[in-house]
């Protein structure tokens, strides 16, 4: 069972997981070692599965964020799943859900070609509804 410290390192490690220990402890009210002791069970347990940097898509070149909605009217998801394993390139991530849709992807696009060209491969797979984000 977490206790409030270990949800407070939970905290500063999502804001920040490149703090040092000893900044990390004196935030949560430790010692350094004592919060290096506390991150380590975290991790041992499996609560904490890794840690990753936020990259800034846009100055990568991806100027489209976008969500789509899959609709597939079959229970045969194949075509669909094998589809998406080879764009890589651009999907962030692909989440099987519940509710009107089957699946939701979140991508990324260099352009509105691309996206273009992406949505007429897709639609030999599947139905979709897209929706692009204006602004975080």
């Amino acid at each position: 069972m977490l206790d409030r410290t270990d949800l407070r390192i939970l905290d500063e490690l999502s804001m920040n997981s490149r703090i040092t220990m000893k900044e990390l402890g004196k935030k949560v009210h430790l010692t350094g070692q004592a919060a290096a002791s506390r991150v380590a069970k975290l991790e041992d347990s499996g609560v904490i599965e890794g840690y990753t940097i936020k990259v800034n898509q846009v100055k990568l070149g991806w100027f489209i964020h976008a969500f789509i909605n899959i609709y597939i009217k079959t229970t045969h998801h194949e075509p669909y799943l094998s589809y998406i394993k080879t764009q890589d390139n651009y999907i962030i991530n692909n989440f099987k859900i519940s509710g009107d849709s089957c699946y939701i992807l979140e991508c990324k696009f260099p352009s509105n070609e691309r996206l273009n060209q992406f949505l007429e491969e897709l639609n030999h797979h599947a139905n979709y509804r897209l929706s692009i984000v204006i602004n975080k």
